[in-house]
């Protein structure tokens, strides 16, 4: 089937006092096709958003090692490690989940992400099987060892129940 579009947008300036009347977030527009799809002109609106989905905003920090072993052993804190792939779809999805952990639990916990691409020799002393894997480390040794992509109220869960039961 052929599509035909031709359109024609009004999109009023964005000063506040415009002489059109419109609000300076309306846009109209008129769209047509030449197949019998209907089609609504669209109408933009800025709304706020609520704070329960502006995107989280974390400031994260790229630190050096000399080894792996050394950030372990020398954490005052247990170290939750996420072995991930850049590939990897659920890894991908644990990105913010992890930043709002992180935040979460920044007196528990610290959060350290591998990329078992860069780090393969770190991935293969852990046996790093399936992505993401998630290890929480104590006292420079593995202490709790889970796989799979968690909601931020999963993962929370998952971490004080393994701290609080293993102590």
């Amino acid at each position: 089937m052929a599509i035909s579009v031709s359109a024609s947008a009004t999109v009023p300036s964005l000063n506040r006092q415009s002489s059109t009347g419109f609000s300076p977030y309306y846009c109209s527009s008129n769209l047509s096709f030449s197949s019998s799809l209907p089609f609504q002109p669209i109408r933009l609106v800025n709304r706020s958003v609520s704070s329960r989905y502006r995107p989280l905003q974390v400031q994260a920090k790229k630190q050096t090692f000399k080894s792996f072993d050394d950030l372990l052993e020398n954490s005052d804190k247990p170290v939750l490690v996420d072995f991930y792939a850049t590939w990897c779809g659920p890894c991908q999805f644990m990105v913010p989940v992890l930043e709002e952990v992180s935040v979460t639990l920044k007196d528990k916990i610290r959060v350290v992400k591998i990329d078992t691409e860069k780090y393969p020799s770190i991935a293969d002393k852990y046996r790093i099987q399936g992505l993401p894997t998630f290890i929480i480390f104590k006292d420079g040794k593995p202490f709790d060892r889970f796989e799979g992509a968690l909601g931020v109220d999963q993962l929370i869960q998952r971490i004080e129940t393994s701290l609080s039961v293993k102590q």
